[in-house]
């Protein structure tokens, strides 16, 4: 299948692109609204047809007849396997251990995987106040492991310290003694505007792992609050097909909803 040329494409479509095809293996995903959704229906459209999409509003086995513009938007439960109370979807499904990826947004990232979706700034005088966590931290301490999509790609997303932790990873729980350790394994991937960052050790921290087309290792660095690890063998990712763009413009977010 041919890919696009790089004008043939946005950043949006390449980021949702490239996040897809890491479902190709995946069962079930616990998604959260936005590109995380775009990203899973995408997946099943190519790559995976028999991923199970997961919403917080109780939606087990979501098959959606057209984009979903909320979590309790009710195309998401018209032709699902089931739809339960939120307290079984998170005491059994999610807790249960039945859940293998979380696809999560958030405003800030750290270097562990540590997520950020509470507010930006000082807490008593905040810049900007943010939805705060939802089923987020839930997502990070039992999925069997998350994956984070953003929108941008420098410091201010990526600090050396989060402005407040909403959802903390297994590094932040084992620097408390006496914090029970979470069964999931917490962020694996970082999808950003510029390259895709990963956490291979439980108690690892992000690494690059592959930069966007036309984007610099040392670009990547620059644009990270911390010292940046770089794997040994970083590759390029990889353009979307032309049948891939054309699902998400065409069949997918028709109205333009996420994608810009």
């Amino acid at each position: 299948m041919s890919t696009t040329s790089a004008k043939e494409f946005t950043e949006t479509e390449l980021i949702v692109c490239a996040a897809a095809k890491m479902l190709a293996r995946s069962r079930t995903v616990f998604a959260g609204v936005g590109l995380p959704t775009l990203a899973v229906d995408l997946a099943h459209r190519t790559v995976n047809p028999d991923i199970q999409l997961i919403y917080e509003s109780g939606v087990a086995g979501a098959h959606p007849e057209s984009m979903a513009e909320g979590i309790a938007d009710s195309v998401v439960v018209s032709g699902a396997e089931a739809v339960v109370n939120m307290h079984a979807l998170f005491g059994y499904v999610l807790q249960g251990g039945n859940v293998d990826v979380g696809f999560l947004g958030a405003a800030q990232v750290d270097r562990y995987g540590s997520l950020n979706t509470t507010v930006i700034g000082d807490w008593d005088s905040p810049k900007v106040r943010l939805p705060g966590s939802g089923g987020a931290a839930d997502i990070m301490a039992n999925a069997g492991e998350v994956f984070v999509i953003l929108r941008r790609h420098d410091p201010a997303a990526l600090p050396a310290e989060l402005d407040f932790t909403t959802s903390a990873s297994p590094v932040r729980a084992a620097e408390h003694p006496d914090f029970i350790q979470p069964p999931g394994f917490g962020v694996s991937t970082v999808i950003t505007p510029l390259g895709i960052l990963r956490r291979r050790e439980r108690l690892g921290e992000l690494e690059l792992t592959e930069v966007h087309p036309g984007v610099t290792v040392e670009q990547v660095q620059e644009a990270t609050g911390w010292d940046l690890a770089v794997a040994e063998d970083v590759q390029q990712t990889q353009a979307p097909t032309a049948e891939a763009v054309r699902l998400l413009r065409d069949e997918i977010d028709t109205v333009r909803l996420y994608l810009r």
